[in-house]
C-alpha cells in the first residue's frame, strides 16, 4: 500500500515505525517546511498545503492534532487510535472530557496496578498507543486518554467509556462547540450492550452518553441505554462522595483523605476513576491503596515550594477557564492568581463570575497575547483589576510581581486558563519555567 503519514510529531513517528513494513510505501507529509529527526531515507512531502496533496494514496494516517477537514485525498483516512482499537487484544478503558482526563486515567491505572493488573496507559497522556501495542496481552488492561482530536473519526468505541464534564474548548480547531461534542460522542457511539459508559451528571456529558447506533426497536435502545450510568451522585450505583468518604451503592470504599490531590474537581475525577476500576476489581483496600499511590501529574496544581510563608503552585496544564475555576476553588487561603495566554475561543463568563464571588482571590496577574482583552472583559464583569496586572512580560517578571504582592499565608497559583503558545513552547515549557524561577527565588 501507498501510505501517507500526515503530521510528524511524537505520534507521527510511532505511526511511521508501525506502518513502515514490507509491502508498504510510506511517505511523511507535513505542512512544516522542515522536520527534525526524520528516519534515514524517508520520503517526504513538506510545506504549505501539503495535506491538500494526498490524492493517489491508499491510506492517509491522520495524526491526532490534525483536523480531518484539512485532509484532501481519494484514499482512506485512518488514525493510530482506530488502528489500535481494531487490533488491541485487551479491554480498553477510554477517558474523555474537557479537563481531568490525564488525572482520571492515571488514577485508574494506579488503582488497577495496586490490584495486581498489568496496565498500559496510552494516548493523549503522551504515550503513542501503537508503540505499546506489541507489548499488550489479552490479560492486560489498557487505559486510553482520548482527546476530541483522537475521537474525531473513531470507528470503534472502547469497552468502558468514561465521559468527564465537557465544556467549550479547542474552538480554534473545531468548527464550533457542536463539532467538538460530536467528536467526543464517538467514545460512546459505537459501543454495544457488552460495553459500558460512565458519565458526568451534566447535560452535555449525558448527551454524549446517549449518542449511539440506530436502533430498530425501543427495547434494544433501552437495553443499550441501561449500559450507562452517572458517577458523582447516589442515584445510579456508581461512586460518589458522602460524609468525607467515597461510596458505591451505599458501601463505604475509603475516606477522601486517601486521595492525594487538591480540589473538589479531583474528587470528581476520583469518583470517575473508581467507578471505572470497579469493573475490574472490587477490593476496596486495593482501591484505597491505588488512590494513595498516585501523587498527581506534573503541571496540575503541582506544589513547587514554600518561601517566606507563601506557597507556590504550578497549574500550567490549565488551558481552559473551567480549569482555572477549579484551581481557585481548591484553596481557602488568599490567592495571587496568574492567568492568560492565547485565547482558544473560550467563554470566560463563568471565570468572571467566580472571581467576582471569590473573596480569597487577592490579586490577578494577567499575561500573554490575551492579557488586555481578558483584563477588559473581567473588569466589565465587576472584577477588580490592579493597575499593574498586565505589566509582566517574562516569567521572571511574572513571578517577581506575584512575590511582591504575596504575604505570609498566601498562595501563588499559575493557572492560566489559556493556551501557552504565544510566550512558551507548550504548557510543559510554561510550567517548567515557572517552577525554575520560583525555585531560584
Amino acid at each position: 500500500m501507498k501510505i501517507a503519514i500526515a503530521g510528524y510529531g511524537a505520534e507521527g513517528k510511532a505511526n511511521y515505525d508501525y506502518w513502515n513494513t514490507s509491502g508498504n510505501t510510506v511517505i511523511i507529509v507535513d505542512e512544516r517546511a522542515s522536520l527534525d529527526n526524520l528516519p534515514e531515507g524517508a520520503e517526504t512531502v513538506l510545506g504549505e498545503g501539503a495535506f491538500a496533496k494526498l490524492n493517489g494514496f491508499d491510506m492517509v494516517i491522520r495524526t491526532a492534532g490534525l483536523s480531518h477537514y484539512k485532509i484532501q485525498t481519494d484514499g482512506k483516512v485512518w488514525s493510530a487510535t482506530n488502528e489500535f482499537l481494531a487490533k488491541c487484544p485487551a479491554p480498553v478503558i477510554g477517558v474523555t472530557g474537557t479537563k481531568g482526563k490525564g488525572t482520571t486515567c492515571s488514577l485508574i491505572a494506579s488503582i488497577l496496578r495496586a490490584a495486581g493488573k498489568t496496565v498500559h496507559l496510552v494516548g493523549n497522556i503522551g504515550v503513542p498507543a501503537l508503540g505499546e501495542l506489541p507489548k499488550i496481552t489479552p490479560d492486560d488492561i489498557v487505559v486510553y486518554e482520548m482527546s476530541s482530536f483522537q475521537l474525531w473519526d473513531l470507528e470503534k468505541s472502547p469497552h468502558v467509556a468514561v465521559v468527564l464534564m465537557v465544556e467549550p474548548d479547542h474552538l480554534n480547531v473545531h468548527k464550533d462547540f457542536d463539532d467538538y461534542v460530536d467528536a467526543k460522542a464517538n467514545i460512546r457511539r459505537h459501543q454495544t450492550v457488552e460495553d459500558y459508559c460512565i458519565y458526568h451528571p451534566s447535560d452535555v456529558s449525558r448527551s454524549i452518553a446517549m449518542s449511539g447506533p440506530q436502533f430498530t426497536d425501543d427495547v434494544s435502545r433501552q437495553t443499550w441505554e441501561a449500559c450507562a450510568a452517572r458517577f458523582g451522585i447516589e442515584d445510579d450505583g456508581q461512586v460518589y462522595v458522602k460524609d468525607g468518604a467515597f461510596y458505591a451503592r451505599d458501601q463505604r470504599i475509603c475516606g477522601v483523605e486517601s486521595l492525594q490531590l487538591l480540589g473538589v474537581h479531583n474528587r470528581e475525577n476520583a469518583c470517575a476513576a473508581i467507578s471505572a476500576a470497579l469493573h475490574f476489581t472490587q477490593d476496596y483496600s486495593l482501591i484505597e491503596q491505588g488512590l494513595m499511590n498516585f501523587e498527581g501529574l506534573p503541571h496540575r496544581l503541582e506544589f513547587v515550594r514554600e518561601l517566606d510563608g507563601v506557597k507556590y503552585y504550578n497549574d500550567s496544564f490549565s488551558s481552559a477557564p473551567s480549569a482555572t475555576v477549579a484551581a481557585i476553588r481548591a484553596f481557602d487561603r488568599p490567592e495571587i492568581l496568574i492567568l492568560g495566554g492565547i485565547d482558544k475561543g473560550a467563554d470566560f463568563s463563568h471565570l468572571a463570575d467566580t472571581l467576582s464571588a471569590a473573596s480569597n482571590v487577592k490579586q490577578l496577574i494577567i499575561i500573554g497575547e490575551i492579557q488586555q482583552k481578558l483584563a477588559d472583559f473581567l473588569a466589565g464583569h465587576g472584577v477588580s483589576i490592579p493597575a499593574d496586572a498586565t505589566d509582566a512580560r517574562t516569567m521572571q517578571e511574572i513571578v517577581t510581581l506575584a512575590r511582591g504582592r504575596a504575604s505570609v499565608g498566601d498562595v501563588v497559583i499559575l493557572s492560566p486558563g489559556c493556551a501557552s503558545f504565544d510566550m512558551f513552547k507548550d504548557f510543559e515549557d510554561r510550567g517548567t519555567k515557572f517552577r525554575e524561577v520560583v525555585q531560584a527565588l
